[in-house]
Order: structure tokens, then sequence, then C-alpha cells
């Protein structure tokens, strides 16, 4: 067994553990609380959580997915974020290598996570996902040298300029928001990520599933969709197969 082999279940493991400081941002970020104080605690009867009571996944399915104090129901989205984080961390080093690729898509990969299921349940991108994750994603662009960097940092700009541009127009047009700060800071830290070629093709990508969804469910139940659902879901696709897709164009679109 080589060492990416090895690196696989260890990286589904720590991913699990980040799954579930996930949950504790996806649930207090929007609130404005501490995720360090107080500790994990039942929001029912507010005991502490103990650390046997509290292992991703495992303590979740021994206690039937209950309070073991109360017997108030725990939410499965807990184990349903540790599940899916310890899979984008175990699926990066498979697909990329224990190496700081496999790194870069597992951190992305868990920003996005955190990013669609807070705005899905708040309508709301906390600064912490997209400003740190900005932060983030130049420091990982270094693996790249200094020209990682400069690839980072223009498309972090190009993310930012063109949805503030939509914001301002679109504003102006429709003469109310049209489109939440937290976006535009979200595909800033995307542009760190995927670069500016990345931003374009996720903007599209974004803005065409967010058609497919929003169109059906507006005319039906006028509900509001949050886009920023729609550009993290493009984004991971972008970060992925980005590259094979701009290839395909480039070579049969654009006979090049």
């Amino acid at each position: 067994m080589n060492v990416d082999q090895m690196g696989i279940p260890i990286a589904g493991i720590f991913g699990a553990m980040i799954g579930s400081f996930l949950n504790v941002l996806i649930l207090r970020l929007p609130r404005d609380e501490s995720v360090v104080f107080p500790g994990s605690h039942c929001p029912r009867c507010q005991t502490p959580i103990a650390w046997h009571d509290n292992v991703p996944v495992i303590s979740w399915l021994l206690l039937g997915g209950k309070c073991r104090h109360c017997r108030e129901r725990i939410s499965i989205q807990y184990p349903i974020i540790e599940l899916t984080t310890a899979a984008l961390w175990a699926g990066a080093v498979w697909h990329y290598g224990a190496n700081l690729t496999g790194l870069t898509a597992a951190a992305f990969g868990t920003l996005l996570l955190g990013i669609a299921v807070t705005d899905a349940r708040h309508y709301l991108i906390p600064d912490e996902y997209t400003l740190g994750g900005l932060v983030l994603g130049l420091l990982l662009a270094l693996r790249g040298g200094w020209s990682g960097l400069l690839q980072a940092v223009i498309g972090a700009v190009t993310g930012f300029v063109i949805l503030y541009v939509v914001a301002v127009a679109g504003e102006k047009v429709f003469r109310k928001e049209a489109m939440g700060g937290g976006d535009i800071k979200m595909m800033a830290m995307v542009g760190a990520f995927v670069g500016w070629r990345g931003v374009l093709l996720t903007i599209f990508g974004g803005s065409l599933l967010g058609t497919i969804v929003f169109v059906p469910l507006s005319l039906k139940q006028k509900r509001l969709v949050p886009f920023g659902i729609f550009l993290a879901a493009a984004a991971a696709l972008t970060f992925v197969f980005g590259d094979t897709v701009l290839r395909w164009y480039i070579d049969w679109v654009l006979g090049g």
C-alpha cells in the first residue's frame, strides 16, 4: 500500500472531524455566536456533550439520533455533513493524491459545502467562509510558486469585480438589491481557487443551474432561491472538470 492509498482512510477520518466542526459553523455563524464557547451542548437541555457522545457519525448512530439526557432528537444534518465532508477529503486524496493539491481540493470542497448549506438554511453567506476562504485560497496557491499566487489574485479580483458590476447594474435596473454582498465576496474566494477562467465558468454554470431550479420554483411557489447554492455547485464542478470543459470548448467550439 503506497502513501496515497494509506492517506485515503486517514483523510476520511480527518474529514469527518472537520465536518463535525462545520456543523458548528453552520449553526452558530448566522447567529453571530462564538464557535468555540460554549462547547458542544444539547440545544434543548443545554447539557454539555461528552467526548464519547461527540464522535462523528458513530455517536449519532449509537444514541439513535437523540440526546442522551433529554432524549431530544438530534438533526440528521449532523451525520450527513460529517459523512459528506469525510467523502470530500477521502475523495480528494484518492483523486489528487496526498499532496497540496489534494489538500486544496478538500479545503475548497469543505468551504463550498458550508456555504451551500448555510445559504440554503439562512439565506446568508458568512464572511468567515468567504474572506477566510480567500486568504486560505491565496496561501494554497503558493504551491504553484509566485505564478500560482498571481493567477489566484487575478481570479479573486475577477470574481469580485464581475459580481459587483452585476449587483450595481441589477440594482439600478430593478430598483432593489439584485445580488447579495455574500455572493460577491464568495466569488472572490472562488477565484482564488479556480483562477479567472474558472470564475467565468462558475458564473455561467451557477446561472444555468439557478435558472433551471429558480424559474419553476418562482412560478409555482414564489420562493426565493439562494444563489450561493448554485455558485457552490458550479465552483466544485469547475475545480474538478473545468480544465476539461475549457479544452473541449477551445477545440470544438472555437476550432483551435
